[in-house]
């Protein structure tokens, strides 16, 4: 059995994080993604998947990657860069620089992956990097594997983001980095003065768009059609597959110069396994869904507003959203798994988020929603934690 020899220490440190209503554990669901799921056995309604548009349990998504799987197997058998890029990844990086307005696009395995090789792949010692401080833990280790300097600045202020670009003026490289929508809090970075500051300090801008790829916009392209940002303004875009697209993996647009230098320097593109041909197939028809179909975003967008008004109405603490996720502020962490506990008495499932995901004294419910919800199953979720926070 392997053991450390400071086995005890971890002992203790465990103990300590279930003590303050920290600690972790994995939950086994049963059958299909959906807002109706099976976990541990138990028959629940669903309010924490980023699945937003409904489309994980698509059946024509099931259909593409069932006929690829049988004729090109499961496993992609190999990096990119070797053997494991078929036609449909081809196809499907070409349909997303489409899609985006970029010139080009580069699949990765997975949005940490995808984060940690964009940023370290372009920026090196002598340069600086200045990050959003609630931007996704993905980001910041990106920053860190560099070996640039990180400087950040507070979440949105763009004051402080200012400063921030003077003292890093006599840097040789400059990279401003920000989610798009906030996974935690569901606020929408701003994007168009993060732009325009750039554009005065000659520093380049990554935005990490997970959240938005497929939700915002008029057509599902993220955070920069939603502030309509220019063609010639656009910066790199990381975006991924395993949230509004229903499959997995990930994906950065950008210039010609930036992809063709991600596929040389990227170590987590080189040195991985590509995705399974299948996943690719299966998102190419996903990325058609999410153009043809702009129900699903407007669709989503009334059940956001009647959960608002309805939460409101009840006193919550919601934090400002337009988004799909909704994170409702409770403080103390051991009072937000009692409410989530009372939740899931009532037959319904949040995600209960404690530090340090969040920051000290921030625990929330972080609720999202999707296309596949009715009107029926958000009332039933006021009504029930109307009743959690009465008990």
């Amino acid at each position: 059995m392997a053991k450390l020899p400071w086995s005890q220490q971890l002992t203790d440190r465990l103990a300590k994080r279930k003590l303050e209503g920290r600690y972790r554990k994995q939950r086994i669901r049963f059958g299909e993604q959906g807002v109706n799921v099976v976990i541990d056995g138990k028959q629940l309604l669903s309010f924490c998947s980023n699945d937003y548009l409904g489309l994980a349990n698509h059946p024509a998504l099931k259909k593409a990657f069932i006929n690829i799987a049988q004729q090109q197997g499961v496993g992609a058998g190999a990096a990119h860069l070797l053997t494991g890029h078929s036609r449909y990844h081809q196809q499907l990086e070409e349909a997303l620089a489409d899609f985006m307005g970029q010139q080009k696009a580069l699949l990765f395995s997975s949005g940490y992956q995808a984060n940690l090789g964009i940023i370290d792949g372009l920026m090196a010692r002598g340069d600086v990097i200045i990050q959003d401080k609630l931007n996704h833990a993905s980001l910041l280790d990106g920053a860190r594997l560099s070996e640039a300097e990180l400087l950040r600045y507070p979440h949105a202020d763009m004051a402080r983001l200012h400063k921030r670009l003077h003292t890093a003026a006599m840097a040789k490289h400059k990279l401003i980095v920000t989610d798009g929508v906030f996974s935690m809090d569901g606020d929408i970075a701003p994007l168009a003065d993060i732009i325009t500051q750039a554009k005065q300090h000659q520093a380049a801008v990554f935005i990490d768009d997970a959240h938005g790829i497929g939700v915002l916009g008029e057509h599902g392209r993220g955070c920069v059609e939603h502030y309509n940002i220019a063609q010639n303004d656009m910066p790199i875009v990381m975006g991924t597959f395993g949230k509004a697209l229903g499959t997995a993996g990930a994906f950065v647009v950008a210039d010609e110069n930036v992809i063709e230098t991600l596929t040389q320097q990227a170590r987590t593109y080189v040195y991985t396994t590509a995705q399974p041909a299948a996943i690719a197939a299966a998102t190419l028809v996903a990325l058609k869904l999410v153009q043809d179909e702009s129900w699903r975003r407007e669709k989503l967008q009334t059940l956001i507003t009647q959960f608002r008004v309805g939460a409101n109405a009840l006193g919550l603490n919601l934090k400002e959203s337009a988004t799909a996720i909704q994170p409702i502020l409770i403080g103390d962490d051991n009072k937000a798994m009692a409410i989530g506990r009372r939740l899931e008495q009532k037959g319904l499932l949040v995600g209960v988020i404690r530090p340090p995901t969040v920051p000290e004294g921030s625990a929330r419910l972080r609720i999202t929603l999707s296309a596949n919800h009715e009107e029926h199953d958000v009332t039933q979720l006021l009504n029930a934690l109307e009743f959690a926070y009465a008990h």
